[in-house]
């Protein structure tokens, strides 16, 4: 008998397991250090080209950005919902496929990085941010300005 009742758990386990759900994505994080800008979830690399990922240099050190080289976006998080942002004007080289100064805009907002990319001979296809600062300026509304740093990682 015990024999019998093992086999059918282990004939309905697969059964079973399949009416299982994945467990729920982690929760967006709102704000991050009292800014009115939240964290961006965790990111892939684009099939093609580069991209920069930005944290705060804060107390969290929360991932705020991500911006694509191609096409020219930026991924922010602003009223606890994660938004693309594509790029509107660039100044001043900066490499990888990204200028020293862009700016992007989506609705009533308008989000301008700064970065300084440095090449390190440790990171294959990419480097390192040591320097940028996120802007995010929206009518009625103070300008937030957040120091940064990251990296940029290429496929």
């Amino acid at each position: 008998m015990k024999k019998l009742a093992l086999a059918l758990i282990v004939l309905a386990g697969p059964a079973l397991a399949k009416d299982r759900k994945p467990a729920p994505p982690p929760p967006i994080v709102a704000s991050v250090d009292g800014l009115p800008i939240g964290a961006v979830p965790k990111q892939d690399l684009p099939a093609k080209g580069c991209a920069a990922f930005l944290w705060t240099r804060g107390p969290s050190q929360a991932m705020i950005a991500m911006a694509v080289a191609e096409p020219a976006t930026i991924r922010l998080t602003i009223d606890g919902k994660v938004q693309d942002f594509a790029m509107t004007a660039q100044t001043g080289a900066g490499g990888y496929g990204f200028s020293h100064t862009a700016e992007y805009k989506g609705g009533d907002v308008t989000a301008t990085l700064e970065m300084t990319i440095t090449n390190e001979t440790s990171l294959q296809s990419g480097a390192r941010i040591s320097d940028a600062t996120l802007s995010i300026a929206r009518p009625g509304r103070d300008t937030v300005v957040v120091p940064a740093g990251g990296l940029i990682g290429c496929v």
